[in-house]
């Protein structure tokens, strides 16, 4: 470790460490023992030699002034100058605005790909730079974790450590088992998973005081994809693990900024308890607070709000479109025996109404994806339903709570699907421990349904056939290969698979087709990323079928302005993150085009209308939201219209903590 030497009369000697991790700390060595031990004596002031220009003199003078940051003159700013990076003047507003704060607590709720990373990486070394802050810590999702680091490494000559458990391996060879990693570096990144549970979070509480402390143990705290922390809402706001880690490290740091494009989920329940682990002293959960109040801490700009000097858009226009889909007599009858079931159950079953709910919505969610979704659900929910106990009804305030979790845990933002389908077949089978047994009718139409969907699962539906018809008029001339591009978006690892078989068989595979899920090796979705990200003279692929895991922090807008969703997710913010994957910063084209499904009678499904209904939440608190649903869908025209489509269920607020 670099060291000043400060040898005393006996033949012990002292060291002094220089370094940012230890400054200060002091050893002592046996001199004569310390291999190249040598005296730097000390020096006096160089001799003078001449004297320079008074122009060269004063432009010195001017670069020392100019160059020099302080607290008292926040007219300077010098990362902007420090960075390697182009900058956008509407990226300077959350540097100003946090630099003007005492305590900076700050949401960065920018649109997707106007460059949050950027903004959060110039206040972090404007704040280095003044001495606001020394420690920086990233939560962000796993994925995302590599390209902090590279980000700001590249961009702003930061060098950030990612915490995970090689680190704490290697940290405790080099540095003794007792070493913690939150306390091993200024600047670290990490995953929210990862820290959430287990070591991660015992590490935590062994280096977090017993109480906050002023001046506070760290400084700054980053959360990229902020929304992931806070409070999954169903028929109760639970606070998940993340919320929860929050909540222990926030009020240790001094400094706090939220990153992300959708930080309202539809729930204004939800929107609040977010903006109270920003700031517990301003905000309140379940309080609403005014738009003055709301802009002090949030900076939110659209792409469709940019524009440059001369009136244009910066940003490309996003086109919204419907893809039809003619369903068979057969497809109906079971999306209306399905809902029949639904009924039956929740008509005689008043007491489990809630428990029921969750299954019954699952069910819709993976019909309205694929036939293969809803059969792997639905085999579940047999087995499950009549293969328990008769005691399995009984159950205490600890199984409602166990239920809660296994609930709240499939609403979490997964990076491995596998894990997600084993959480989602968790909760079906906690869910279904408390509910009543089948009558005939029930059993009959379970038995119906299980039939169709085990023949379904192996060919191609309605809206298979809806989306090879497009890709055959979009991606083909005459059967040869154009150079556009599409993304397909899906909800489910196990509908991606049906979808991909589809396709392979119908001439739309080999390396045309790539594929991008959660828990694929990195490297291999690196090289498939690269693929598609470079120019279709290069590279085959031209349609890249992609899980929820691709919709975070991945760029695939250099040759690609087509996307379809497969289904629509319940949530919107959710198609809002798959969006961005192509309307972002550095698309090529003057438009975007997205589609996604809708009944070619004008029909609509519980999808669309809960969609709406949030987006219609989302713009009452905000003020602005992006489209995701295609203005062509008849019950978007009717809303528009002004006539009112059903609330959501206002949730009650349950922490898991005290439930």
């Amino acid at each position: 470790m670099p060291t000043i030497l400060r040898p005393n009369q006996a033949n012990w000697s002292k060291l002094a460490s220089i370094d940012e991790d230890s400054l200060g700390e002091e050893v002592e060595v046996v001199w004569e023992n310390e291999p190249g031990a040598h005296v730097i004596e000390s020096a006096g002031l160089p001799r003078m030699t001449g004297l320079d220009e008074p122009e060269m003199l004063q432009a010195f003078l001017d670069a020392v002034r100019w160059g020099a940051a302080t607290n008292a003159d926040r007219g300077y700013l010098q990362a902007p100058f420090r960075s390697g990076v182009s900058i956008e003047d509407f990226q300077l507003d959350p540097l100003v605005r946090a630099i003007d704060m005492a305590r900076t607590n700050l949401l960065i709720a920018d649109d997707i790909g106007l460059g949050k990373t950027i903004e959060a990486g110039l206040v972090i070394q404007e704040m280095l730079i003044r001495h606001r802050m020394r420690t920086a810590l990233v939560l962000c999702p796993a994925s995302l974790q590599e390209k902090w680091r590279l980000e700001m490494q590249e961009k702003f000559g930061l060098e950030f450590q990612i915490v995970d458990t090689e680190y704490v391996r290697r940290l405790r060879r080099e540095r003794g088992l007792h070493a913690n990693p939150w306390t091993s570096f200024p600047r670290l990144i990490t995953s929210m998973d990862w820290a959430k549970q287990g070591e991660g979070l015992r590490l935590f509480r062994d280096a977090l005081p017993a109480h906050v402390t002023h001046p506070r143990k760290f400084d700054m705290l980053i959360i990229d994809e902020a929304h992931n922390i806070a409070p999954t809402v169903g028929r109760y706001a639970v606070e998940s693990l993340r919320t929860r880690l929050v909540r222990l490290i926030a009020p240790h740091f001094q400094h706090k900024l939220f990153l992300t494009a959708t930080p309202h989920n539809g729930y204004t329940e939800s929107f609040t308890a977010l903006l109270e682990l920003l700031d517990d002293q301003r905000f309140a959960r379940n309080v609403m607070p005014g738009e003055a109040q709301l802009s002090r801490v949030m900076v939110r700009r659209l792409k469709s709000d940019l524009v440059d000097a001369d009136g244009k858009r910066i940003y490309p226009l996003r086109q919204l479109e419907p893809l039809p889909v003619d369903y068979t007599d057969e497809e109906r009858h079971i999306r209306n025996l399905l809902e029949k079931y639904i009924s039956s159950r929740e008509k005689n079953g008043r007491e489990n109404r809630a428990v029921d709910h969750f299954v019954h919505q699952l069910l819709r969610k993976r019909l309205s994806s694929s036939p293969a979704a809803f059969s792997t659900t639905l085999e579940k929910h047999i087995a499950t339903i009549e293969g328990r106990s008769p005691t399995d009804r009984k159950h205490s305030k600890l199984d409602d709570r166990i239920l809660r979790r296994a609930i709240a845990k499939t609403e979490e933002d997964y990076a491995d699907d596998k894990q997600r389908e084993i959480a989602e077949a968790e909760a079906v089978e906690e869910a279904n421990r408390r509910a009543r047994p089948l009558d005939d009718n029930e059993k009959q139409m379970l038995s119906e349904l299980r039939s169709w969907a085990q023949q379904a699962s192996h060919k191609e539906d309605s809206k298979a056939r809806a989306l090879l018809a497009w890709l055959a008029e979009h991606l083909k001339d005459g059967g040869d290969w154009t150079n556009e591009r599409v993304i397909l978006f899906t909800e489910y690892r196990s509908t991606q698979q049906w979808m991909h078989e589809i396709l392979a068989t119908h001439g739309f595979g080999g390396d045309r087709l790539a594929l991008i899920y959660g828990g694929m090796d990195p490297k291999e979705r690196e090289a498939i990323k690269a693929a598609f990200q470079a120019s279709p003279d290069v590279s085959p692929v031209r349609i890249l079928l992609a899980t929820d895991a691709a919709s975070e922090g991945i760029d695939l807008q250099n040759h690609c302005h087509l996307m379809i969703h497969l289904e629509i997710p319940y949530n919107p913010n959710v198609m809002e993150q798959r969006n961005g994957r192509i309307d972002r910063h550095g698309q090529r084209s003057d438009e975007v085009v997205i589609w996604h499904p809708v009944d070619a009678e004008g029909g609509h499904g519980d999808d669309i209308l809960r969609a709406l209904r949030k987006l219609d939440a989302m713009r009452a608190d905000m003020g602005s939201v992006n489209p995701v649903i295609a203005p062509q869908c008849p019950i978007f025209s009717k809303a528009a219209a002004g006539n009112s489509i059903p609330a959501l269920q206002k949730p009650k607020l349950l922490s898991l903590e005290n439930s």
